[in-house]
Parts: structure tokens; sequence; C-alpha cells
């Protein structure tokens, strides 16, 4: 399966740097989101190969359930695809912006790959390990290295997003006595976290589920965990919620195995 995640990948990283190269037609959902043709073109690509490998998988792709095909994911197995993670990026010309892939089972993110095609990296999770790999100029995967979470640093830095900053991620940095936090875009932050570059990525504005299922999957392969604010598990396939759209995140605290996520520390 991995495999079949990587190729899926690796396809879509090609065409969203075809576009990005030539510039992106940009256009807003109902939700004052951009999206751009690199955004469907990825996604379908990445659809075809999973259907064709994995037919009996319900796949939950972003672009999909924006024009209202959401599938039946009772069976609790189901894909979620992100096919370009940092619109915002993108079209901005920055080369933060990811394609995530997650296979998810009984709400939690069992594997995934995020792929940074214009940085020429990704990271792997499944089963239980997690790695960082390059990717050559001829868009294959080169040197790959296992990664892990660091234990507790002095002092701990943090990850935050770049385009949705809030107050209540300044005031929790100030809390836990946090002076460094590097800005990044995308789902890039979890695997900062995964790879030990980081301690924690808290997160106090919204996010889909295929925004972060990916990077989450690597976090969790990587020794890290995602939490609410309440200390439960993040947990994916949320349908008929009540004050929020189906596959909306709630705000989460995503760290290493060094740093605590006690709903006692989170709400500190």
């Amino acid at each position: 399966m991995t495999k079949v995640m990587e190729s899926a990948a690796l396809a879509a990283g090609r065409a969203i740097m075809a576009i990005h190269s030539g510039g992106p037609t940009v256009q807003y959902k109902p939700d004052s989101s951009p999206v751009t043709e690199a955004d469907e073109e990825a996604e379908q690509l990445i659809l075809a190969a999973l259907k064709q490998h994995f037919p009996t998988i319900p796949i939950v792709a972003e672009e999909a359930v924006a024009a209202g095909d959401i599938p039946d994911i009772s069976g609790g197995l189901f894909f979620l695809v992100d096919p370009l993670d940092g619109t915002k990026e993108f079209v901005a010309g920055r080369n933060e912006f990811t394609v995530n892939i997650a296979l998810i089972r009984d709400g939690s993110p069992v594997a995934g790959i995020v792929l940074a095609p214009a940085l020429s990296i990704g990271f792997l999770a499944a089963e239980d390990h997690a790695e960082r790999f390059s990717v050559t100029d001829g868009h294959v995967i080169g040197d790959r290295k296992t990664i892990g979470c660091r234990g507790p640093g002095t002092p701990p830095t943090a990850v935050a997003s770049r385009s949705h900053d809030t107050p209540e991620t300044a005031r929790f940095l100030e809390d836990h006595g946090i002076g460094a936090c590097t800005a990044i875009g995308s789902s890039l932050k979890f695997c900062l976290v995964a790879e030990g570059l980081a301690d924690v990525y808290p997160r106090f504005s919204r996010t889909m589920e295929w925004d972060t299922a990916a990077g989450d999957a690597v976090l969790r392969a990587a020794g890290g965990e995602t939490r609410m604010l309440d200390g439960r598990p993040l947990l994916y396939g949320k349908r008929n919620q009540a004050h929020d759209a189906d596959f909306a995140n709630p705000h989460f605290i995503a760290a290493s195995r060094g740093w605590s996520t006690t709903s006692e520390s989170i709400t500190k």
C-alpha cells in the first residue's frame, strides 16, 4: 500500500509543479478558501491510483467532498486525501505546500505520506515506522532515513501555522515558556515535530481532517501524539457534528513524546 501511496503522491507532485512553474489560476470555494487547477488535477491522479489498487476502500478527498461526493465510511477503514495542502502558500509562490494521503482505521491514522514537491522531500508512515526521504530530479524517491520525536528540549521549541496565527497560539507559547517558534505552512508542521526538530505544534484555528491526517500519521509513527484540548486523542471520520461540518477538526496540540499533552498542560 505504501508503494502505491508513494507513486500516487509523486504523480500528483509532478502535476502540481508543472502548474506551479506556469502560474496557477485561482478560484474560490463557498467557504472562501482558494482552489486551483493543481488541486483538481492532483486529486484526480491520486483517486485513480487508489481506486485501481484498492477499489473496496472508500476515499474522502477534499475537492470531491466540496462537490458533494462523500462516501460511506461506516466500515471504519478509508483514505483521506488532500491533493494540495497549503494552497495559500502555493498561490503566494512559496514552497511549503504538500500532497497528503492517509489511511484511517477505526478513527486513527495508521499510514500516510506527506510529499513536499517544491522542497524535494517527503515523509512516510506505516506500522509504527516513520521516515524522511528525498526526491531526485527524476521525481523518484532517493535516500530514506528513519525519524523519531526527540525527548524533552531545553528550552522547548514550537511550530505554528504561517497563514492562521491566532492570539490563542501566542498565549499558549507564553504560558508554556516557549520562546522559539517557527512559522511554516501545510502539514510540514507535523513532520518537523516527528523529525525531532521541534517539540510541539499547537493549533487554535480550524482545520479539516484531510489537512492533518497524513502528517498526524507520520507524527504518531514517530512516537508523537495529537490530542484535543480535553486531552483525548484526535479522531478521524467525524460526521454529523452538532457544531461543525463533517470532517472538521477541533483545536488540538500535536507534540513529541517528551511533551506533556495531558488536558492540564494543554489548557494551562
